[in-house]
Formats: C-alpha cells, sequence, structure tokens
C-alpha cells in the first residue's frame, strides 16, 4: 500500500467508490421497505474487499464545542421572542400595530429564506467554525443594534437590530447535525443533534419567560424604557461573551475522525464535489423532498403558535402576560424532553422513520386537544395541553435533521438541514400571517384548526417517506470489512 499526501491510496478508492455508489441513489430510486438498515447490494460488497481499517477517535473537547455553539443558539433565540410575547407592552411603547410587533418575530423567518443558499455555501466551503464565528458576530453585532432603538421614535433602529440577529441565525440554526457528524461517534451523533437542537430551544424557553418578568407593563413610559434597556443590557452582554468564547475557544474539527463514514466523507476529493450539483442532487431525492414538505409544515405550526402565543392567551385570559410567557416556557421545556429522549431513541434503535411519524401524528394530536382546550377558562389545562403539544412538536426537531442525513449521505450536513430550515421558514411566514388573521376575524379555535389541517397533511406525507439510510449503510460497510 503506497500513500499519496499521507492518505492511503486503497483508502481513496474505497472513498471514492463508497461515494459513486452511495451518489447514485440520486438518479434511482431504489425499494428498501420499511427496514431501517437494508442490506448491502453486490456492488457494496466488491468494495468491502478495497475498505481497509481506518483509525477513528472520540475527543474529550466534542462536548466542549457542542456547549459553546447550543449557547450561542440559545442567545439567538432567546433575542427572536423577547417582542413577541410581551407584544401588547411594545405594541404601546412604539405606538405600533399587532402586525408590525410580529413582524419583529416574522423578520428572522423572511431573512433565513434568501440567505440560506449563501450561508450553506460558507459553511461547506469555509467550514464549521467559520460559519458559527460569524453567526456569533451577527447575533452580538444585532445585540447591540436592538439596544440603541430602546425609545419610542426608534421603531426602525430596533427592527434593523431584529435584521442582524436573524442574519445570525442563517449560520446558526443548520448546524446541529454538522457539528454532530464531525465531531461525534456513531453511537452518539443524534443525542449530540438532539442537544444542539435543545440549545435553540432553551433560548425560546428563555425568551417566553424573561421578557414579561423584566418588562412590567407600567404606565410610566420612562420606567418602562428603562426596564427594556436592563434586558436588552443582558441580552447583548451574554452575546458578547459568547462571540469571545466562539474565537477563542471554537474547532473545526478533531484531526482524527469519530466515525467510518466521516472518514470517507472526508477523503473524497474536493475537486470532485460541485455545490451546484450537491443541490440538485437532493431535489432530485424524492424521499428527501418529501422530507423536506413534512418538516416545514410541523416547524411552520411551531413557529407561528410561538409568536402567537401571547395574543391567543390574552383574548381568553386578559391580563395574563406572564402566565403567557409561563405557557411558552412549558411548551418548550416539554420540547427539550422530548428532544433529548427522541435523539437518544434514535441512537440506541435507529428506527428513524418510525419514530419520525409516530411524532407526527402525536403532534397532530396534540395541536387538536390544545386547539379545543384554549377557551375552557382553566389556566392549568392549557399548561397541561401546550406541554403535550411541544413534547412532540418540538421533539420531531431532531428528529427531522438526523432522518435527512440519513437520507442524503454523503451530501453535507449543512446542506440537507439548510433546505429543511428554509421550508421552516417559508410555511412559518404564512402560517404566522394566516393564523393571525384568522384569530382577528373568526377566533383563536379556527385559527389552531388551521394549523391542525396542515399537519394531517404533514403527518399523511411523512407516511410516504421510504426509508433509505444511506449513512448507515456506509457504516455497515465499514464494519463488514474489518471483520473480514
Amino acid at each position: 500500500c503506497f500513500r499519496l499526501n499521507g492518505v492511503s491510496a486503497d483508502l481513496l478508492c474505497w472513498s471514492t467508490v463508497v461515494d459513486m455508489n452511495l451518489r447514485q441513489y440520486c438518479s434511482t430510486q431504489l425499494e428498501s421497505g420499511s427496514r431501517d438498515i437494508p442490506s448491502l447490494s453486490p456492488m457494496e460488497l466488491d468494495t468491502v474487499e478495497l475498505m481497509p481499517k481506518t483509525d477513528t477517535k472520540l475527543y474529550s473537547q466534542r462536548w466542549v464545542m457542542l456547549l459553546i455553539f447550543s449557547f450561542c443558539s440559545t442567545s439567538n433565540a432567546m433575542m427572536w421572542l423577547q417582542y413577541g410575547i410581551i407584544s401588547n407592552v411594545f405594541m404601546r411603547f412604539y405606538s405600533v400595530d399587532s402586525m408590525a410587533i410580529d413582524w419583529l418575530s416574522m423578520i428572522y423567518m423572511l431573512t433565513y429564506v434568501p440567505l440560506i443558499v449563501p450561508g450553506m455555501w460558507l459553511m461547506d466551503s469555509r467550514g464549521l467554525r467559520e460559519a458559527v464565528l460569524i453567526g456569533a458576530a451577527f447575533n452580538c453585532l444585532g445585540a447591540w443594534i436592538r439596544l440603541g432603538g430602546v425609545e419610542p421614535d426608534l421603531f426602525p433602529v430596533a427592527f434593523f437590530g431584529q435584521f442582524v440577529c436573524s442574519v445570525a441565525m442563517v449560520f446558526i440554526l443548520g448546524v446541529p447535525p454538522r457539528l454532530a457528524s464531525l465531531w461525534f461517534g456513531e453511537r452518539e451523533v443524534s443525542t449530540a443533534c438532539s442537544i444542539g437542537v435543545l440549545g435553540n430551544q432553551l433560548g425560546i424557553a428563555i425568551g417566553f419567560l424573561v421578557p414579561p418578568i423584566l418588562v412590567p407593563n407600567v404606565e410610566d413610559m420612562d420606567e418602562l424604557a428603562g426596564h427594556i434597556r436592563v434586558m436588552f443590557y443582558i441580552t447583548a452582554g451574554v452575546a458578547t461573551l459568547l462571540f469571545i468564547l466562539v474565537v477563542i475557544v471554537f474547532q473545526e474539527r478533531p484531526d482524527i475522525p469519530p466515525t467510518q463514514a466521516q472518514a470517507a466523507a472526508r477523503l473524497i476529493p474536493a475537486e470532485n464535489y460541485s455545490y451546484t450539483a450537491s443541490i440538485l442532487c437532493l431535489l432530485r431525492n424524492r424521499p428527501f423532498i418529501l422530507l423536506i414538505i413534512s418538516y416545514g409544515l410541523n416547524v411552520g405550526c411551531f413557529y407561528a403558535v410561538s409568536t402567537l402565543l401571547n395574543r391567543m392567551i390574552i383574548e381568553h385570559y386578559p391580563g395574563e402576560e406572564v402566565n403567557a410567557g409561563r405557557i411558552g416556557l412549558t411548551i418548550v421545556i416539554a420540547g427539550m424532553v422530548g428532544s433529548l429522549i427522541c435523539g437518544i431513541w434514535l441512537d440506541k434503535t435507529k428506527t428513524y422513520k418510525q419514530t419520525t411519524l409516530a411524532v407526527y401524528v402525536m403532534s397532530l394530536v396534540g395541536m387538536v386537544v390544545y386547539a379545543f382546550t384554549l377557551n375552557l377558562g382553566h389556566l392549568w389545562v392549557v399548561f397541561i395541553t401546550a406541554g403535550a403539544l411541544g413534547f412532540f412538536m418540538t421533539g420531531y426537531l431532531p428528529l427531522g435533521f438526523e432522518f435527512a442525513v440519513e437520507l442524503t449521505y454523503p451530501e453535507s450536513e449543512g446542506t440537507s438541514s439548510g433546505l429543511l430550515n428554509c421550508s421552516a421558514q417559508v410555511f412559518g411566514i404564512i402560517f404566522t400571517i394566516c393564523q393571525g388573521k384568522i384569530i382577528d376575524q373568526f377566533g383563536t379555535l379556527a385559527g389552531n384548526l388551521f394549523l391542525c389541517v396542515f399537519l394531517l397533511v404533514g403527518t399523511i406525507i411523512t407516511g410516504l417517506i421510504k426509508s433509505d439510510l444511506r449513512r448507515q449503510r456506509a457504516n455497515q460497510l465499514a464494519k463488514t470489512a474489518v471483520s473480514t
């Protein structure tokens, strides 16, 4: 065995053959049934003979990378809902209508759509560290700009600051599956992805809980401005600290890959990779296209519920701004538990299709129950039903990411997650605007049933996705080679 630039030629040969074998799925639809790990094809069995034993290693600092990123995601998500959860307070402070405040949340979704393509390109071409660094920088800058807009006549400044924070989300939201694949082992990759998503959910939880506490609905405008400044100073200080940590500590990837699949992906020659061809390949992948649609419908519903939660609660329970935040917190904390449980379950069972479908069905059931119990007049009932909804709807997030990585390997995890998130932002904008208008015209029940219809459609689409687990196939090839 001779070596080329420090890489064994037989390993290069094997990685190229595996890559070619997997990429041919882009032009042919293989019937793999409902089982999660399909059997090896004759071509793959021949490939095993070329496969050498490749060293893999798990580094303890992988948890540091995950923790730093998770807190960056927390900081960004926290700022998403700081305006919306106390929308009545900011409507009075800035003398604007409810739609203007809703756009302070929806700008996150709108910005993501045109910027996701350059965002995915940057992560693929320049690497994970640079993407996270840019995201942390925009997050820090936007936080300070928002602080400069705390005056009744400076709503445009506040909106611009929120726009800058939304640019940061482009470089943050799709990181979890990429970071998990680069740093974590086969038996922990789904759990790591779930923890990365959990960071975002923690930020949403803080965004629900803290603003109603720090910014009470007082009559004096100067006192109100002081409360808002305190909240934004804390937000900006945290964002600045996290940016410094990313600059000093965050690394691109470990020296030795954590899995055989990652080792193979590293050895695909850079000149063989085309970003445009990669996206076109993904868009010809029928199971992935179905997942893009179903993921967008589910997460878009979650975005709409999160953005309009204050309006829905206040309509039935006037003066309960603090409890509206607590209900939002309940949704997200339950979702964080759901995300973690789903990630651990996937690592143990690899039942991607079955778990995704089951959680989707329960999201639909949870939304129906929430819709019909919101107006019963008992806040404790709303806490329970909202928590159940959050457990499944938020628990779906890492499932979608990890299922996408399996369906699209060896394409970049950043590209697949970016397309999923783009779909979620588009549906999130549509659902938020439409549900808001339906609530204004017909009430909260009609608005929530509107979302239930699309969750039903998403459930049906999820049932049509064929389980074609390519990353599992690559790891199976490696294990077969070691045993022969």
